[in-house]
């Protein structure tokens, strides 16, 4: 068996930071655990049609701050700020302290690989071919500047009787380079033959470090 490490975890404090801020000790921390998994299970069920790609939680004193990523802003507001409204009680009622819930809109959904991935899971729902949906997203990605993208299909594609894994793959992903910018997403179809896995990762360059601009140095005469 592989020795498998998330793209994700892997370049955290190198070009990554958290998802979710905060710190705790004890039960406490398993309780603030839980509830993060319980906040974004509340919000991505509320709005599934949203395109929410994630979903950052930092912590204060008697108040949780909330940011949701999506490519649908209006979906998540709602009329007159309505569906942020009700979200907000919601996420007040489970917490039980102040909330402040934040809305960032994805400028280019089609170089983010969470919603790629759940575009592909939607597509083979409707029976579309997992073969044209997965070219046609690899085509999009590297239209909008991506230098390379990588996509995964497993179960049992186009109802075969024997599960199995196809690959898309256009340019290069550095997969195990730390500084490679990666962006990764994973999502589910549920189909009549069974559950299909989709995986995709977007490379978009490298982060380097930034030089530090040299000070004048005082030289005694």
């Amino acid at each position: 068996m592989g020795r498998k490490v998330h793209p994700i975890g892997f370049r955290l404090k190198a070009i990554r930071d958290w998802n979710t801020r905060w710190f705790a000790e004890g039960n406490r921390y398993r309780n603030l655990l839980h509830e993060d998994f319980a906040i974004r299970r509340l919000i991505r069920n509320e709005l599934p049609s949203a395109g929410i790609s994630r979903i950052d939680i930092e912590r204060f004193p008697n108040q949780v701050q909330v940011t949701v990523w999506t490519s649908k802003p209006g979906i998540v507001i709602g009329r007159k700020g309505a569906t942020v409204k009700g979200l907000r009680g919601h996420l007040r009622d489970l917490t039980e302290k102040s909330v402040k819930l934040e809305v960032e809109e994805i400028s280019d959904p089609d170089l983010d690989a969470r919603l790629v991935a759940e575009n592909i899971a939607q597509q083979l729902e409707r029976r579309i071919s997992h073969g044209r949906a997965m070219k046609r997203a690899v085509g999009q990605a590297m239209r909008q500047g991506a230098e390379g993208i990588r996509i995964e299909a497993a179960g049992r594609l186009s109802g075969s009787e024997m599960a199995r894994t196809e690959k898309v793959w256009d340019g290069q992903v550095p997969r195990n380079t730390i500084r490679a910018d990666l962006d990764f997403g994973q999502a589910e179809a549920v189909t009549t033959f069974g559950q299909i896995g989709v995986k995709v990762w977007i490379y978009k360059g490298e982060v380097l470090p930034q030089k530090q601009a040299a000070t004048d140095v005082y030289i005694s005469e």
